[in-house]
């Protein structure tokens, strides 16, 4: 990670945003309306597409796309930071499914999973709870898919689940960087001024900052025709969940550093995609030193690619997915 993670807000009007919570702090309530009405019309617009399952009381939102397939590792699709579901939905289900079974998550949260509070600012503890969720479904030995934030949840996944078929990793954050900044809006969330800068944000940004931010996080390449109504930028404005992925950020340097040293024992296949114009999750400081220092990490580097490789090169992100599958065949296969 750089200066930030998926879909920012742009600096110019975040300090708008934090001058406009401290003027406004008497007037909540009329804000708090107003972000109540804005909430209930992005949840009305991106209603849940998947199934719910119980986990310890608390729901968590996946789509099935596909039947099980006898003798073939189901496909599970783990989604970054400021994100849901249908971010995979849009295109690179339509395109593992005829193959496999494919279980796109909602992270605990975010999307529709309901979130577990401070306990999921830590990605094993995602892991273990998207993990009993897909039991429930029969899944047993998955390969496991991560972009960007989710990259962090596929190898905690992988660290409790050595059995894994694998990881594929879509720009992962997978090691702390130098130093802990963040974006502006993530120190602003650390802030007493969070709350209030949150729910500034959902009642009043505009639909030209969330443009913005798309933009910024696709660059170089362009937002795809149609995402944005597809994947519902709404869902990720809503309070509680901006409260969940600025807390989940916030504190990922730390489960890095807790979580990386283990890598190196890892014997399953990992295959690494990562564009060399991403400025959002480091090339160098991520995916070449998983190759560096996991003997089963294989790395692909787009040249030119940005931080979302399944959109920019599915056909890129599909092949990587295929290594990865015949990979882990051949190690079941092979003598023990």
């Amino acid at each position: 990670m750089t200066d930030g993670d998926a879909m920012p807000l742009p600096a110019a009007p975040l300090t708008l945003l934090a001058a406009a919570a401290a003027a406004l702090a008497g007037c909540a309530a009329l804000v708090d309306a107003r972000a109540d009405r804005r909430e209930a019309g992005w949840e009305a617009a991106f209603p849940p597409t998947g199934q719910f399952v119980q986990v310890e009381g608390r729901r968590v939102h996946l789509l099935v796309s596909g039947p099980a397939r006898r003798g073939q590792p189901d496909i599970v699709l783990i989604h970054g930071a400021n994100g849901n579901l249908r971010d995979f939905s849009f295109d690179l289900i339509d395109r593992l499914d005829d193959t496999h079974r494919v279980i796109a998550v909602d992270r605990p949260g975010m999307g529709w999973s309901e979130g577990l509070g401070e306990a999921d600012s830590d990605p094993a503890e995602q892991a273990r709870i998207l993990a009993a969720a897909l039991t429930q479904l029969g899944v047993q030995t998955p390969l496991l898919v991560g972009h960007s934030y989710g990259g962090a949840v596929a190898m905690a996944w992988a660290l409790a689940d050595p059995d894994a078929a694998g990881v594929v990793l879509l720009a992962g954050a997978t090691y702390p960087w130098q130093g802990k900044a963040l974006g502006a809006w993530y120190r602003l969330n650390a802030t007493p001024l969070g709350a209030s800068a949150r729910a500034m944000a959902s009642a009043l940004a505009p639909e030209a900052m969330v443009d913005q931010a798309l933009a910024g996080v696709f660059a170089p390449a362009p937002v795809p025709a149609g995402y944005s109504a597809h994947f519902g930028p709404g869902l990720a404005l809503r309070r509680e969940a901006m409260a969940a992925n600025t807390r989940q950020v916030n504190a990922l340097h730390e489960a890095l550093t807790r979580q990386s040293p283990g890598y190196a024992t890892l014997t399953l296949p990992i295959d690494i995609l990562h564009g060399d114009a991403d400025t959002i999750v480091g090339l160098e400081i991520h995916s070449r030193r998983m190759v560096a220092e996991v003997g089963s990490a294989r790395l692909q580097v787009i040249d030119g690619g940005g931080h979302m490789p399944h959109h920019s090169h599915p056909e890129t992100v599909v092949a990587a997915i295929q290594r990865a599958l015949q990979r882990a065949q051949n190690s079941a296969e092979s003598p023990s």
